[in-house]
């Protein structure tokens, strides 16, 4: 089933005109509505009638974090404040969160792409979704709950936390899919197996994970743990919020809703922008929203991106799964390391758990990396000899993976810290003044 065929089954050359057209028109609206685009294009020495084929989308400047944070809160909205009806804003943990404004027109766009993606989990209106997204601020609740009743499911709101109540809630409520962080997910099902709850109980089919990167190998736990099938959900505040992009039960790349959001793929070192297929940084520009358009924006999440008709039978350009950002790569002893690529390894060793820490620190100029994991209960009762084998063995893994040797610390199950929304996943306490 699709939700939109028109839109999300157009042929490649009628969405390259709507693309266009749409493009053309948000440019336009920018440059007389927003101050900061005026003056930038009026910097780089663009003007609103050069944009006459897709391509010319490369004139137009970037716009960064930086630019949305210096203009906190209000400054980047191209609409009258009375036309505004629902605002959110990122975390704000590094500096000023970025503000993220909706008009009823955005709002209603917002409900339909996660309306597609619903649908591409096997969803529909005889559905109950249980919704883990926090509610407030933070645009994962708002985003799920107006799709879902786009959709006509019935919503359970539940946010984060509570996790003993989720479970109650799960079983009673007899959930059909769930949506939340996948690390929250995997905390859900540790708890099940603690309260002696059979999976059998529970009626999930399919989860819509997202908010924090994961791999390939997290997605086959969950699905082996949950007996459903788990979906990656992608989005960002500053562009919408979550379903710019969703997986289909193919799993073969997330669907871009582009008649929406026009994807680019850049260096991020020259900024160039790369062919199909290339790995780079992910560069989105809004060609439908009205409270708060962006051109450009560089998300900092490395993928690639494939045009090809994907199984499902819908057209839409999809992006390959998240394997890092440009700002989470580590740079350790001159080698460039992403988090994922440990979590990788850690995910072909049998007697782990999937919760792990990395720990980054300095001694002296040298960095030395610490990686602790949680071993299952049954093999942290075995002799020590057993257990030194086995970290060595883990070592070897990571070593082959990312080319450095890894100081590897094996811990009792339940002993690192579980998060009710984003995965801590690495400490880095290197002092860099």
């Amino acid at each position: 089933m699709i939700w939109n065929e028109k839109y999300e089954c157009m042929d490649i050359e009628s969405k390259k005109e709507l693309q266009l057209r749409r493009l053309q028109n948000i440019v336009k609206f920018v440059y007389e509505n927003v101050p900061f685009y005026k003056k930038h294009f009026d910097e780089v020495g663009v003007k609103v009638e050069d944009i006459q084929e897709l391509k010319d989308i490369e004139k137009l400047p970037f716009t960064t974090k930086t630019n949305l944070r210096e203009a906190y809160p209000f400054a980047m909205f191209a609409v009258d404040d009375d036309k505004i009806i629902e605002i959110h804003t990122s975390s704000g943990t590094t500096g000023k969160p970025t503000v993220s404004g909706y008009t009823e027109k955005d709002i209603n766009i917002w409900a339909e792409i996660i309306a597609r993606g619903i649908i591409m989990a096997g969803g529909g209106n005889k559905d109950i979704i249980q919704n883990c997204y926090g509610y407030g601020l933070f645009t994962g609740g708002f985003g799920v709950h107006h799709g879902g009743r786009k959709v006509g499911a019935t919503l359970i709101p539940i946010s984060a936390g509570n996790t003993k109540r989720q479970i109650e809630v799960m079983v009673d409520f007899k959930s059909t899919i769930l949506t939340c962080t996948p690390s929250y997910a995997l905390y859900l099902s540790e708890f099940l197996e603690k309260e002696g709850y059979d999976y059998k109980d529970i009626n999930l089919r399919a989860g819509l994970f997202g908010a924090e990167m994961w791999t390939e190998e997290m997605r086959k736990e969950l699905e082996s743990r949950f007996n459903i099938h788990a979906l990656n959900i992608y989005g960002l505040t500053e562009i919408m919020g979550p379903g710019i992009a969703q997986e289909c039960l193919a799993k073969d790349g997330l669907h871009i809703s582009d008649d929406h959001f026009y994807p680019e793929i850049i260096d991020p070192d020259n900024l160039e922008v790369l062919e199909d297929g290339e790995k780079g940084e992910l560069v989105l520009t809004t060609i439908t929203r009205e409270g708060m358009p962006i051109i450009r924006f560089r998300t900092k999440d490395l993928t690639s991106l494939n045009r090809e008709k994907c199984g499902c039978g819908r057209t839409t350009v999809r992006m390959s799964r998240i394997t890092g950002r440009t700002d989470d790569m580590l740079k350790i002893r001159g080698v460039m390391v992403f988090p994922s690529q440990i979590e990788k390894s850690l995910f072909k060793i049998d007697g782990l758990t999937p919760n792990y820490q990395i720990i980054v620190t300095r001694e002296g100029i040298l960095d030395e990396v610490e990686v602790k994991v949680e071993a299952t209960a049954e093999l942290f009762s075995d002799k020590i000899k057993e257990l030194e084998k086995l970290e060595s063995k883990i070592a070897k893994h990571i070593h082959e993976e990312i080319g450095l040797k890894v100081n590897i610390t094996l811990v009792e199950p339940n002993i690192l810290p579980r998060s009710e929304g984003k995965a801590v996943r690495v400490i880095d306490k290197r002092n860099f003044n």
